[in-house]
């Protein structure tokens, strides 16, 4: 049984407490899209609020409540927000925060369709946007309007592997009276905890890391506060993109190998950061575990582990990055992160390609830049793929 002071594991395994009737081992997949009330009496009170029973999947499922406790748990906040995708996630948060005539902050070089979204769609709403780079708090303080309404950061950035200053930007923020939400797809809650920092939002794309196995597509929502929560959930429930039980089943059970997974992949990641950064035919690689890093002192106070991104620039631009990633092997030619497998793209022609060519430059995405999602493979496996195929460039 778990208890406040249990550890991240015991809560990994543990954590949302739900018992069924039969004494299932793990939570059931609660695969319904509404559940029968005792009687009337009793479905006025669901309605009201007096009764915590369940009503509909859109509006609550025990197999995903489950998911949403244990997330909120891990991240040290108070309730759990489930969507049927990271992108769900993001918009959701959007839409909460973000009304007619108000703006928004955020890192320049942020997952491609959370910058693409905010710059086609809202613009239609009179929404505003500033796509800084938040790794110089300067550049944050700078952007600051009296209609600014949201900072949202993503740290380590995608897929520049840039590091904000959490606890620094939301000081500033809070002091304006500005909420401050963070993607921390990248850490998950075993590597960072931005709530104990400062924050006031923590959003996942739950496909990466805390799945872990490239099987589902799936969001979640953290927040601090009851009041925050209860705003959220009310727009994910209106728009309709909550999670389907069966997806809330798997992520679930992904998340369970979250640290060891993780423990893995970092282990083979510092190996082959400090391969490529030693490789004559690689410019310069960006991994929170390198000295060389631009923002190594602050990685170390704010992250508990480098993590398994790594961002490199091969020599030779965009076709000599195309050779590099034609010629894998055993790495996956394929975009999404955090899976027990290694994954490598070119964000400049795959994730961002929707962001105008100059915005891509001006947050670092170069023609020669190739993101790395280290797995768990045996590591002299992934160098010697690398290897053979920077031999080729």
């Amino acid at each position: 049984m778990k208890t406040e002071k249990s550890g991240f594991n015991s809560k990994l395994i543990h954590g949302g407490d739900f018992h069924d009737s039969l004494g299932s081992a793990v939570t059931p997949i609660y695969q319904t899209s509404t559940f029968s009330f005792k009687n009337a009496d009793h479905g006025a009170r669901c309605f009201s609020g007096e009764d915590d029973g369940y009503i509909y999947t859109r509006l609550g499922n025990p197999t995903i409540e489950d998911l949403e406790k244990t997330v909120a748990e891990l991240e040290n906040g108070f309730g759990g927000i489930a969507t049927s995708s990271g992108m769900a996630a993001v918009n959701t948060v959007y839409l909460g925060f973000l009304g007619a005539g108000e703006h928004i902050i955020s890192h320049n070089a942020v997952y491609g369709p959370s910058r693409v979204v905010m710059e086609t769609l809202y613009p239609k709403f009179n929404v505003e946007s500033s796509f800084v780079d938040a790794t110089d708090i300067n550049n944050v303080i700078n952007a600051i309007r009296p209609n600014t309404k949201l900072i949202y950061l993503e740290t380590p950035a995608n897929p520049t592997i840039g590091i904000s200053d959490i606890k620094a930007i939301s000081k500033i923020a809070h002091e304006k009276g500005i909420p401050v939400c963070v993607d921390n797809t990248f850490c998950s809650p075993y590597l960072q905890k931005p709530l104990d920092l400062g924050a006031d939002i923590v959003l996942h794309s739950m496909t990466k890391f805390i799945n872990g196995h490239a099987d589902i597509v799936a969001g979640m929502i953290v927040t601090k506060t009851e009041e925050q929560y209860k705003m959220l959930r009310s727009v994910m429930m209106n728009v309709g993109c909550n999670m389907d039980p069966h997806q809330a089943f798997l992520t679930r059970r992904g998340l369970k190998t979250l640290a060891i997974r993780i423990d893995r992949a970092q282990e083979n990641a510092i190996k082959v950061a400090d391969y490529l950064e030693q490789h004559p035919k690689v410019e310069w690689v960006k991994y929170p575990g390198l000295k060389s890093h631009p923002q190594y002192e602050l990685a170390k106070m704010q992250m508990s582990g480098p993590g398994a991104m790594i961002s490199f620039e091969v020599k030779g631009g965009l076709k000599a990055g195309k050779t590099v990633m034609d010629n894998v092997q055993m790495a996956l030619l394929a975009v999404s992160l955090g899976g027990i497998e290694t994954l490598i793209q070119h964000p400049a022609s795959m994730t961002h390609s929707k962001i105008p060519q100059e915005k891509k430059l001006e947050a670092g995405i170069t023609g020669g830049l190739v993101r790395l999602s280290i797995g768990i493979e045996d590591v002299d496996d992934i160098i010697n793929d690398l290897k053979q195929a920077l031999d080729k460039v």
